[in-house]
């Protein structure tokens, strides 16, 4: 049986080692509780073409990143609580097989794997770990939650979704943030409150602006959730993704989950953390 006290303090190591992978700008990992599972690289669908990212499974959060230097650093952290992930398994698509929709309030987007066992090993791992934060937060997954919209890919229209209005230099694709769906900047002018993406008014197309009113107007007395007189100017748009300008990388190594061990899977670079000071930025 492995020493709880070596057991704990490799496992220190490993979290320092993925914290400090994210520089400066990345969140602090380490916790009361937690334990680091398995990490590899999947590809996730962006809204112009799939990019590879690195994935960290904890016992209580799901942790992804850009690649700078595979294996060591990375940028554009994000951490999602295992409590508010649901998956859903996905037949083969183009440019993306072995693939799965990973849902989320903030974000849904899908994940792909280097192959069928992988894949199958990653969602399995993914649903354990969630069951097991549930059950430790006394929630059940029938809980009453909102995802937000899986975004269709740029190269999936190449009219407006709402007017049927070509896409050019001119005419530049946008997102709503409600349906999903890829609209012209005349037909997502309107902005919304959607609480479970951003305290801010974010780009909603004008059936889904249709939508909410009239959902507005059945629930007199509560917050406003909607509003239709917050613009912005072509030159305060807002990103439509944080991610569409990322370079892809060509490396790509396999997850591997070791049944001997607590851990999934161990990285050889994760034995030692990276040396102070060094940065990749």
């Amino acid at each position: 049986m492995v020493d709880q006290a070596s057991y704990d303090q490799q496992n220190r190591v490993r979290i320092q080692a993925v914290e400090n992978s994210f520089g400066p700008l990345g969140r602090p990992l380490l916790g009361p509780g937690r334990v680091l599972v398995g990490e590899g690289q999947l590809m996730k669908r962006c809204r112009r073409r799939p990019q590879p990212k690195v994935f960290f499974l904890f016992n209580d959060i799901l942790v992804y990143g850009s690649i700078v230097l595979s294996g060591r650093w990375y940028k554009k952290q994000q951490v999602i609580p295992l409590e508010e992930v649901q998956l859903e398994d996905l037949d083969d698509g183009v440019g993306m097989a072995n693939q799965w929709l990973l849902r989320t309030p903030r974000k849904s987007f899908h994940v792909a794997a280097a192959s069928p066992e992988e894949k199958q090993a990653w969602m399995d791992h993914i649903r354990k770990c969630r069951d097991q934060q549930l059950q430790r937060l006394g929630m059940s997954e029938e809980d009453s939650r909102e995802f937000a919209a899986t975004w269709i890919p740029d190269q999936a229209s190449a009219i407006c979704m709402r007017c049927s209005e070509q896409f050019g230099i001119t005419q530049r694709r946008h997102h709503c943030r409600r349906c999903g769906f890829i609209v012209c900047n005349r037909c997502s002018k309107g902005r919304a409150v959607l609480r479970n993406i951003s305290v801010k008014p974010v780009r909603v197309c004008r059936l889904c602006i249709t939508g909410l009113q009239g959902q507005e107007q059945q629930d007199q007395g509560k917050d406003k959730t909607w509003d239709s007189g917050s613009w912005k100017s072509d030159s305060e748009e807002d990103k439509s993704s944080d991610e569409e300008n990322e370079e892809p990388t060509q490396s790509h190594f396999n997850t591997h989950w070791l049944k001997s061990s607590p851990y999934c899977y161990i990285n050889p670079d994760h034995v030692k953390p990276p040396a102070a000071g060094v940065s990749a930025y």
